[in-house]
Order: structure tokens, then C-alpha cells, then sequence
């Protein structure tokens, strides 16, 4: 059997750990961790890496272990030099304080949702391994995953794993029917429900319990029964006292299961010690690796090094790790609010193209997609942000602003990311998309006539200076090695799988986190402009402009409602340009 990253080949690296096993999990993917294996992982990962080997997304993928590899002896470096013992109990305590075990919180987790929803209009599936998707595994049936199949794989990797895989297209449509009634009978249950995607979502199921004076345990059972009789699909569930833990739980059993976890202090914090940090939402592949690099492998590891952790806390995030040691996490359930939306977004994946007039077709299609998102959720932005994706799997942004809201028009879409696409030609590409962000919601009353933002709405329609943006638009970290975990956030998919690890949730918008894309920090240089309000003029950069802009208007804002309230001119002193009059967010940050 030959070994990965032997010296037979010329195009080794063997800086990077490509002979290793860390090299072999990262090319298997993001789902390994997923239940219903029955084959042997290490045999799986080897399988993945010779089909993959000599690709250009098998040298991408070793040139980013290669970095990763530098990026963390740069991190044990820093450790060596500042290691010294701390004293973190005083935040133990403090957290161990905000511990909440009164809500009976709930995960509740469709059982390979696409694939469930497949087999139920076609049983003839029923004996056979098979996924939906194209080109890209969406889902895989569980007798798949026993071989080793799994969501955001490239189907030609699933079928050198399991050649008897059968393929069936996504039918969109049906899934969301199905959803939709899915959901309807959580909410008889917890009529705030937190929907997380088409096929999970969060309950707080302790009034429900209370009033019905049931068990968490029966409640839930008698939950999945009603979903699987009135569907004929089956659900996991995870019961505990927050929601990360219930996420964690639901994983537990499956399929068609459920777990209950004790509310005690004890039993939480002897549940979190053996858990692999991997299981921790949040926690990805990338994640996982750094953390191992400082003997990190188990959530009660942090404790065991909590010292290294206190003197690195801006590369791994102190807080964070604490209370994932604890097992604390929110325990507030209610359905997301339209105002939370970022962005929202259209891509295309296929095959490699390179004619201008293939790439921009598939930038008018995606146009097309994204027009219609927009105009059916009702929402409209200032920014329009294209990605693309080269053969070599490597994942560029561009952006452009404006002061105005945008027209959500297909032609209009198209336009602006031509314009920002035809620049980089020629391209070899293999995914393209398009996002609108700082968004406005058009289905909130407008505003009363008069109100400050209205000048803002209207003003003149030239772009501000085009920049490269991370996916979410996040300004650069200052140290490149800083390592940011929130419990609410989730590392991006690696290149040669599908830019999200669940193709089951609403695309593109779980993308945000990827520190590898290529960034530039915007420039801001002082020239002459005019402010629209008080017609001076003066040399400055945008952000001065814009705190006085800021200022001009609060001014007459201010003017008209002493006017309304005293019946005379009001008084105002006298505006200094060189003063700093305001501070308004920059559009790039």
C-alpha cells in the first residue's frame, strides 16, 4: 500500500503534514463526525486521499495544511514564551453563578431530512445506499454513511467509496412542504420556536411540560411519535438545560432517538469532560487542529490547560472555552427576528468554465436567482459582493458600495457584479455568486417624511471606493493567528467540499468565517468634497465627511423640533469643520 506524501513524487510537500493523519481527516471532509459509520474511518480517510491525490483541490488542500502547520508553530512559539501558571478560578465562579437550570430546552434534528423525504416517495430506495444531489452529496441515506458518504461530498469521491451509490436529484419543493408542516407541530409545542434551517430547529418546552404535567422525557417522545405518524419521518431529539447542550444531546441517538441529560451541575460538567472538542458548535476542522496543538483534544482538557489558555487568550478565545467547559450556554428560545438578517446571497457551483461568455452567463443566472430571493423575503441593500471560486478551489471577493438603496433588479445585479467581475478576466472558475448586503427591510413602514435616514436613502448613487471583503465583509483581525470561537458561529467549509458543511440549511449566508480568503484594507485619502446640506467645502476623507453629514443633519433636526416646541428659531452654535462633530460606521467595516 502506497503512503500518502511518500517522496515518489515530485510534487510532495513535505513541509506540511500531508503523511499525517490530521492531513487525511481534512481531506475527508467536514462530516466525519456524523452519526451512523460502520466502516473504519482511518480506511475511509486513505480511500478519499488516493481518489483525490495528483487534483488541483488535493494541492490546494495540502498547501493549506502547510499553512496551517506554520500557523501553529507561530501559536506554540508564543505559548513557550509567555507560559507561566494563572489563576482563572475567581471566572469560574463567576460563571458557575450564571449557571440556569430551570428551562427544559430541545434540539430536535430530522433524520437525514432530503433523503427520508426521497425514500418516502420512492421506497424502492428502501435496500439500496443512496444521496441526493448533484454532483455535490446534499445527503446521504444512512445505509451510505455506513461506507463512508457524506454531506458536501464530491460524488465522484462517494462513489469510489460505495460504487453501488444511487443518486437522486433534490426536489426543493417537496422538502419545503414536508418543513413546513414539520414545523407546524413543534409550534404546538412551543409556539416560539427557533427554527434552525428546514430540518432542526429549538424548543423551550418547560411551559408546555408544566401545564400538561408531563415528563421532558414523554413530552419528547410523544412529539416525535405525532411528527412520525401525521409524516412518516422520523426525529432525534436532545433534552437539556441550554441550547448547545441540547444540540450536542440530539446527536446522541440517532437516528429516530433521543437522549435526556440530567439537571444537575454534576451531571452537566461530567457530561462536557470526555466530550471531543470537535462536537462543540463552533468548533470545526480548522478550530479543532489549533486547539490539538496546545493538547486540547477533550472539553475537560481546558481545564487541565487553563493557564496556556489565560496567557493566549486572543488566539483561542477564554470565555468561550470556559464556559464550553462548564456546559453554560444560552437558554433563550424565540424565533429569529427579520431585522437579524445580514446579507442575502445567490451562488452556482459546476464545472470548470473559462469563456467570458460561460462566466457571464452564470453570473446572469445567478442574478436572476438572487432578484427573485430578494423581491419574495422583501428586502433590499448598499452593497453587492461577488465571489468566485477558481479551478484551483481558491476563493476571491470583490464589492462594491453605494449611498442609495440599490435596485434588487435582475439587469441591475447583473450589471454591477459585471462590473466588478470583467476587471479579474481571464478566469478559470468553478462557482460563482452574489450577495447583497447592509440590508433594508421593505416590508417595515416607511419612514415619517422628514427623518434623517431619508436623506441618506436619497442621496447621490456614486459608489465608494471597490475594496476586497472577507465573504461577511468583517474588517482584517490584527494578528492573522488570532483564533475567534463564539458559540453562535460556525468555521467555513474547506475548499473541495460545498462551501457549507450542511447543504440542508439556507445557503450562503453560513460562509462568513473563512480567514483565508484574500483581503485588503480599504485606503481613505483626503480630498475635496461638499456636504449637501450646508454646501461648504473643505478636504477630507469619507469618514470626515460623513460624521459631518451626520452633524449637519442632527442640527436640523434638532432646529425643527425646538420650532415645534417653542414656536421660535431655535440656537445653535456655530459648526467648526476641524471639530469632531460624530462618528458614524464606516460602509466597509
Amino acid at each position: 500500500m502506497r503512503v500518502l506524501g511518500n517522496k515518489d513524487d515530485d510534487d510532495a510537500a513535505p513541509a506540511a503534514s500531508q503523511d499525517t493523519a490530521s492531513f487525511l481527516r481534512r481531506l475527508a471532509g467536514p462530516s466525519i463526525m456524523k452519526a451512523g459509520l460502520a466502516k473504519d474511518q482511518t480506511e475511509i480517510n486513505r480511500i478519499i486521499a488516493e481518489a483525490s491525490k495528483g487534483s488541483k483541490f488535493y494541492e490546494n488542500e495540502k498547501r493549506k495544511d502547510k499553512e496551517l502547520t506554520e500557523r501553529i508553530a507561530r501559536i506554540i512559539k508564543a505559548r513557550d514564551d509567555v507560559l507561566r501558571e494563572a489563576d482563572i478560578g475567581t471566572s469560574l465562579a463567576k460563571m458557575e453563578v450564571q449557571r440556569d437550570l430551570s428551562q427544559i430546552i430541545v434540539h430536535v434534528d430530522m433524520d437525514a431530512f432530503y433523503a427520508s423525504v426521497e425514500l418516502l416517495d420512492d421506497p424502492s430506495l428502501g435496500d439500496k445506499p443512496f444521496a441526493v444531489g448533484h454532483g455535490v452529496i446534499s445527503t446521504a441515506s444512512y445505509a451510505a454513511r455506513k461506507h463512508g458518504v457524506r454531506s458536501g461530498m464530491a460524488e465522484f469521491v462517494a462513489r469510489k467509496l460505495c460504487p453501488q451509490l444511487v443518486v437522486v436529484p433534490c426536489h426543493f419543493s417537496r422538502y419545503m412542504e414536508l418543513s413546513r408542516q414539520v414545523m407546524d407541530i413543534f409550534r404546538r409545542y412551543d409556539p416560539t420556536m427557533c427554527a434552525a434551517g428546514c430540518d432542526e430547529g429549538y424548543l423551550n418546552i418547560t411551559p408546555y411540560c408544566e401545564e400538561y404535567m408531563l415528563s421532558a422525557d414523554d413530552c419528547v417522545r410523544g412529539m416525535r411519535e405525532t411528527v412520525f405518524r401525521e409524516t412518516k419521518l422520523t426525529v432525534s431529539a436532545g433534552i437539556a438545560p441550554n441550547k448547545v447542550l441540547a444540540k450536542i444531546c440530539s446527536d446522541r441517538n440517532k437516528p429516530n432517538g433521543q437522549f435526556a441529560l440530567d439537571f444537575t451541575p454534576a451531571a452537566v460538567k461530567a457530561f462536557m469532560h470526555d466530550l471531543s472538542i470537535r462536537k462543540i458548535p463552533g468548533v470545526g476542522r480548522v478550530n479543532e487542529r489549533l486547539l490539538d496543538s496546545v493538547g486540547i483534544q477533550t472539553c475537560g482538557d481546558i481545564y487541565t490547560h487553563r493557564a496556556t489558555l489565560a496567557l493566549m487568550d486572543k488566539y483561542f478565545g477564554l470565555h468561550f472555552l470556559l464556559q464550553t467547559y462548564l456546559g453554560i450556554a444560552s437558554n433563550v428560545v424565540q424565533p429569529g427576528q427579520r431585522e437579524e438578517r445580514k446579507s442575502i446571497g445567490a451562488e452556482r457551483t459546476f464545472h470548470t468554465i473559462s469563456s467570458k461568455e460561460d462566466i457571464l452567463r452564470k453570473l446572469e443566472e445567478v442574478a436572476a436567482e438572487l432578484n427573485e430571493d430578494l423581491e419574495r423575503t422583501g428586502w433590499t441593500g448598499k452593497t453587492v459582493t461577488l465571489k468566485y471560486k477558481l479551478d484551483t478551489y481558491q476563493v476571491f471577493t470583490r464589492a462594491k458600495s453605494f449611498d442609495r438603496w440599490i435596485s434588487t433588479k435582475k439587469e441591475d445585479l447583473f450589471a454591477t457584479g459585471k462590473e466588478l467581475l470583467l476587471p479579474e478576466l481571464p478566469l478559470r472558475l468553478r462557482l460563482i455568486g452574489l450577495r447583497v448586503m447592509k440590508l433594508k427591510d421593505l416590508r417595515v413602514d416607511a419612514d415619517k417624511p422628514g427623518s434623517i435616514r431619508r436623506f441618506f436613502e436619497n442621496a447621490g448613487s456614486s459608489p465608494r471606493k471597490k475594496r476586497r471583503l472577507s465573504v461577511a465583509g468583517q474588517k482584517e483581525p490584527n494578528d492573522p493567528d488570532e483564533l475567534q470561537l463564539t458559540q453562535d458561529g460556525y468555521e467555513d467549509a474547506m475548499p473541495g467540499f460545498y462551501e457549507h458543511e450542511d447543504l440542508e440549511r439556507d445557503g450562503f449566508d453560513e460562509a462568513d468565517h473563512d480567514a483565508n480568503l484574500p483581503t485588503s484594507k480599504p485606503t481613505s485619502a483626503a480630498t475635496e468634497h461638499t456636504c449637501p446640506v450646508c454646501a461648504r467645502t473643505w478636504a477630507t476623507d469619507n469618514a470626515g465627511l460623513n460624521a459631518h453629514v451626520d452633524y449637519c443633519l442632527s442640527r436640523g433636526a434638532i432646529r425643527e423640533a425646538q420650532q415645534t416646541a417653542s414656536g421660535a428659531p431655535g440656537v445653535l452654535k456655530p459648526l467648526t469643520l476641524g471639530a469632531k462633530v460624530g462618528k458614524r460606521k464606516s460602509q466597509y467595516q
